[in-house]
């Protein structure tokens, strides 16, 4: 039986669903407790930029669902999308003036699954433009903010759905990830992040991307046990090829994934600590990194900026005051890239997603930072410094990008705070299609790092 809380809102997914099977709380009480703590937390947060209108009814077409007897693995789970992913008669505007009348024609199949399995859509959270920027803030919904500290970001592109989720608005969050969208905003707040193998979660109807085959649909929770349920829901009928191997044993390591970028000193010993407790708990632990070859985060970036310019480019040219000025900076960008810089980036990305591909053909997992640093200042494009160095524009993003390119699973876990306070995460990265033993792996890693029993 689940333990009741004073809110729905502070449960898991789990044990919500089973309170609401059992008829411990009703969908209609879970509507009551969002809509009171949006009213209560949006204004400060800007994390949710619109209400689904239809939740009461939904919340009562779940209880006739469940009188008459289907089984619903999400009961009444209250869930937010983030505004690039498709619904059916809500607005979806990626962040952008160019879409802010848009209502989706369909929902996108991610979306249709969390409806079967009895979730409940609360709206949809906001994003940076077209989720090409690593803040949240947008000249059509403003400035999102991180519910531990307000003055801080909460990253990006995926920052309104964190918000909403570590703001106890929901309970489950879906993001979407081309570069670790949906890694470090988790990161940044406490929660977990996981970005499954390519394909694995279907992906649309829905906007074109802007760099086609590496971006994915991604659940955002404040738990594994959520995550792994979220897992099984999302991927519906999808068929992807699958490599679960068993349990994870051999594991690499490296603070700097092999691309040179140093860490703040807190998130040094938050992930000396983490490679502690492995050692402590008996799994076979290897300091060892990919050689990239010189690739890194930039040698691929000209395919986001090419791929904006492709789609939007017209539009910038007519009416560029309607944009972003830092997603205006990519478009100008793309637009004056050439087809051989546009192939040499097409090379990288291939050549990357080799390397990590092949580095892990000798390891079960490797482990390294989500972020090299925590959160920065709200009005800050990026952190100023890292580890005492100026920092680069992706610097904060120099570890999550690789995953994409190469397909395969990877997580953000919580590993620690701050001496300020703020979260700090832990990624851990598997073979394509070991997504549930990349679950499991993480959640005995997560436990450890939590409790003084096993660390």
């Amino acid at each position: 039986m689940a333990q009741m809380t004073e809110n729905t809102l502070d449960m898991s997914a789990v044990d919500l669903a089973d309170a609401v099977k059992t008829g411990e709380v009703s969908p209609v009480d879970v509507v009551k407790d969002v809509l009171a703590r949006i009213e209560q937390r949006n204004p400060d947060l800007n994390a949710i930029c619109a209400i689904n209108p239809d939740l009461e009814a939904d919340a009562q077409r779940i209880a006739a669902r469940l009188e008459a007897g289907e089984n619903l693995p999400l009961a009444a789970v209250p869930v937010v999308i983030k505004d690039n992913i498709w619904v059916a008669g809500l607005p979806v505007t990626q962040g952008s003036r160019l879409f802010a009348d848009f209502r989706a024609p369909q929902d996108a199949q991610a979306v249709a699954a969390l409806r079967e399995a009895g979730a409940l859509i609360v709206g949809m959270a906001t994003c940076s433009e077209f989720a090409c920027k690593g803040v949240t803030n947008t000249p059509l919904h403003g400035i999102t903010r991180n519910p531990h500290d307000l003055t801080r970001t909460t990253g990006g592109s995926s920052g309104g759905p964190v918000a909403a989720v570590a703001g106890g608005m929901a309970i489950v969050a879906i993001g979407t990830d081309a570069g670790g969208s949906s890694r470090r905003p988790p990161a940044h707040t406490g929660l977990v992040g996981f970005k499954p193998s390519q394909d694995r979660i279907p992906y649309g109807p829905g906007f074109e991307e802007p760099v086609d085959g590496i971006s994915v649909v991604c659940p955002i929770t404040r738990n594994l046990e959520d995550a792994a349920l979220c897992l099984r829901v999302l991927e519906g009928e999808i068929t992807a090829p699958s490599s679960e191997n068993g349990a994870i044993r051999r594991v690499a390591v490296s603070r700097d994934f092999g691309v040179g970028q140093v860490l703040e000193p807190d998130m040094q010993s938050a992930f000396d600590n983490a490679v502690r407790v492995l050692h402590q708990s008996g799994y076979e632990v290897v300091e060892d990194t990919p050689d990239w070859q010189q690739l890194d985060g930039g040698s691929v970036m000209p395919l986001q900026f090419a791929g904006l310019a492709r789609l939007f480019g017209d539009k910038f040219k007519e009416t560029p005051e309607a944009f972003d000025p830092d997603i205006a900076v990519q478009i100008k960008t793309g637009l004056a890239l050439t087809n051989d810089d546009i192939a040499a980036a097409q090379s990288a990305s291939v050549r990357m997603g080799e390397i990590l591909r092949g580095f892990l053909s000798d390891y079960d997992a490797i482990i390294v930072p989500t972020t090299p640093c925590a959160v920065w200042p709200v009005e800050d494009i990026t952190p100023k410094t890292i580890g005492g160095k100026s920092c680069a524009p992706r610097d904060h993003a120099a570890f999550t990008p690789q995953a994409n390119h190469a397909g395969v699973p990877a997580i953000s876990i919580p590993c620690g705070r701050t001496q300020e306070g703020l979260p700090l995460g832990l990624q851990l990265i598997s073979a394509f299609g070991r997504d549930r033993d990349l679950l499991a792996f993480a959640k005995d890693v997560a436990d450890r790092l939590t409790s003084p029993t096993k660390s």
